[in-house]
């Protein structure tokens, strides 16, 4: 057992993150790594993620970035773009987007791949911003998907910016790692393993994740992924995660099966006795519900979670495409010297 005394840095092919500005404030556990550059004035909150391995992520200036936030890009394809004086609450996800000056993200609001914030718009709480989204600054936007709400007047606006940047620091939590590490996977040396965890090859548990298995289990199968800040913990049962799933940034899971091929989004809360059978997509911000069960080879989202559509030979490749592609991130992180920011 150790401290997380300080946040890591580490290099993505060669390649170490940049701060041309002065005045950074980083929390401990924060986590920046590879094509990443950060202005002046910014403030990083205990636990949070910024991760440019495959694409560049630009932060601009007066930037605060809450406790448990990631900040990711879409492999090659697409940056992660946060425009000056961008609030960004705790456990929300900027995904591979443009976020405009000025701009807000409520706590545990996620916006997706593709997308465009305009100037000073406010996205609410636990809001998703579905993918190639194009909302007009100036405006307040709630919901799954995020819509428009109401024009929001700069003083409320000014209002919500302190709101958020007051937030306190989390404590700083211990890192434990008891359970055995094939040597073809990775485990981020900011996440958190406790009780009996069983790790499979060729898997990646990511920066800044939880995974508490109380009385019971975790098991993770071979070549599955669990992404930066996801919450993982046993109430009344085993987690079981079976072979090449892909679990997105900051979701919370309680006990549950996820049989393999599946993918469950960004943000998603997976209840208690929830049984995912095998190839489901489960969209990003959805919810199950306690003892839930989702048929295999659909596309399920929304809050209670419901089928939307069969799942089609498109998501299909992206699904195992994303299997493949994380694997190659936890090799090329796994033997990144990781460094203490100063």
């Amino acid at each position: 057992m150790k401290k997380r005394t300080a946040a890591v840095m580490a290099d993505y092919n060669g390649i170490s993150p940049k701060f041309p500005g002065e005045g950074i404030s980083i929390g401990e556990g924060a986590a920046i790594l590879g094509r990443a550059e950060i202005g002046s004035n910014a403030s990083l909150g205990t636990l949070a993620v910024i991760r440019a391995d495959g694409h560049k992520v630009n932060i601009g200036d007066n930037v605060f970035i809450g406790n448990c936030s990631t900040v990711h890009i879409a492999h090659e394809l697409i940056p992660a773009i946060v425009g000056n004086n961008v609030t960004i609450g705790s456990s929300a996800v900027i995904h591979a987007c443009t976020v405009g000056d000025g701009c807000v993200v409520d706590c545990g609001a996620v916006i997706l791949d593709g997308s465009g914030i305009g100037p000073g718009a406010v996205i609410g709480a636990n809001s998703t911003v579905f993918p190639r989204s194009r909302l007009e600054g100036g405006w307040l936007y709630e919901g799954n998907p995020a819509r428009p709400v109401s024009k929001i007047s700069s003083e409320y606006l000014k209002t919500l910016h302190g709101r958020i940047r007051r937030e306190k620091a989390l404590p700083s939590p211990d890192i434990i790692s008891g359970c055995q590490v094939p040597a073809d996977s990775f485990v981020a040396p900011t996440a958190s393993l406790k009780g009996d965890i069983q790790i499979g090859g060729k898997a990646g548990i990511f920066y800044s994740c939880m995974l508490d298995a109380g009385k019971y289990a975790i098991k993770i199968g071979d070549g599955t992924n669990v992404q930066d800040n996801s919450l993982l913990a046993c109430k009344a049962g085993n987690i079981i995660i079976e072979d090449n799933v892909t679990v997105g940034h900051n979701v919370i899971m309680d006990d549950c099966h996820i049989e393999s091929g599946c993918l469950v989004g960004i943000g998603s809360r997976v209840a208690s006795g929830t049984i995912i059978e095998g190839d489901v997509l489960l969209a990003a911000g959805s919810e199950t519900m306690e003892g839930q069960r989702l048929s295999a080879e659909q596309v399920w989202a929304g809050r209670p979670a419901r089928p939307i559509a069969k799942l089609d030979d498109g998501k299909f490749k992206m699904m195992s495409d994303n299997i493949a592609t994380y694997i190659e991130y936890a090799e090329q992180l796994r033997e990144a010297p990781h460094t203490p920011f100063q």
